[in-house]
């Protein structure tokens, strides 16, 4: 996958780097092992949150370099200093900078995954026999830029998600831009228009509900809109393997994963977008 794109991963880690808190040696003789590097580690980090393998294995596919223990503990170290929120926040910032964010229409929709070893933030998924699941709640611009999340047991509603979704797209600084915001069914209710008033937003197109023993299959005066881009990117991220299929047990894990695989799609879109204009090569002849 593109996430395995050594442009993709080099420039991620020239990001990750900077932000990495400096080790403090406070051992009295100084004759203790030799700190394993840093890349090594993110190196395990990116196997296990691109494949969904469990770190014992990620650590067998880096070739052994550092054990999985080592990398538990460097990951919260991470998480600590802020490095995963940090990173996500800066690809959204140079995407918004290099290419630009359309806030014009932003569309909000949640996505149910597997999450079979439980914890804090799941619940039993109704689309999957009541199986233990988890669910995120990503608000995306126009193009399916992802600009906040959250995360919940698979069991709560969307709606109920609405609120801390927009919280997050807030603490960016990009909820008053939001012009249009588009919903499904699943948010019409007279508490997510409380929920959009409390925030400043005043246009919300949302699908309406189809009535009891209605034999129309939807609603033909409500259309699609622009919910795709959400789902789209729902597609995008449910390719890593972590989030499709979630094997930690708190929530702080499954946000900074979700982090960092905005930052990888966010990346490899900028270098994209840098290599637009280049020329084919000629042919041979």
């Amino acid at each position: 996958m593109r996430a395995f794109d050594p442009e993709v991963v080099e420039a991620i880690w020239a990001a990750i780097e900077p932000l990495v808190p400096v080790p403090v040696d406070d051992h009295p003789l100084g004759c203790h092992r030799a700190r394993t590097p840093d890349r090594d580690c993110f190196a395990v980090m990116l196997v296990r949150l691109a494949t969904g393998c469990s770190w014992e294995d990620a650590e067998r596919l880096c070739g052994n370099k550092v054990s999985d223990t080592t990398v538990r503990h460097r990951r919260d170290l991470w998480m600590g200093a802020g490095v995963f929120d940090a990173i996500a926040q800066e690809a959204i910032a140079a995407y918004d900078r290099v290419i630009g964010l359309d806030l014009g229409d932003v569309a909000v929709d949640g996505s149910q995954h597997k999450s079979p070893r439980g914890g804090e933030g799941t619940g039993p998924n109704p689309t999957d026999r009541a199986k233990c699941g988890w669910k995120w709640s990503v608000a995306t611009d126009r193009a399916g830029v992802p600009i906040g999340w959250t995360v919940e047991g698979a069991n709560r509603n969307d709606s109920a998600l609405l609120a801390p979704t927009l919280d997050d797209v807030a603490g960016r600084g990009l909820l008053a831009e939001i012009e249009t915001l588009w919903l499904d069914r699943g948010y019409d209710s007279g508490a997510t228009r409380q929920r959009l008033s409390q925030r400043g937003i005043l246009d919300a197109v949302i699908a309406k509900k189809r009535k009891r023993g209605s034999s129309e299959p939807t609603n033909k005066n409500q259309p699609m809109g622009l919910r795709w881009p959400v789902e789209r990117t729902n597609s995008w991220l449910s390719n890593f393997g972590q989030l499709r299929r979630n094997t930690d047990r708190k929530i702080p894990h499954r946000l900074a994963q979700l982090a960092l695989a905005v930052a990888f799609l966010l990346t490899a879109k900028l270098i994209d977008w840098r290599n637009r204009w280049s020329p084919t090569p000629p042919p041979i002849r």
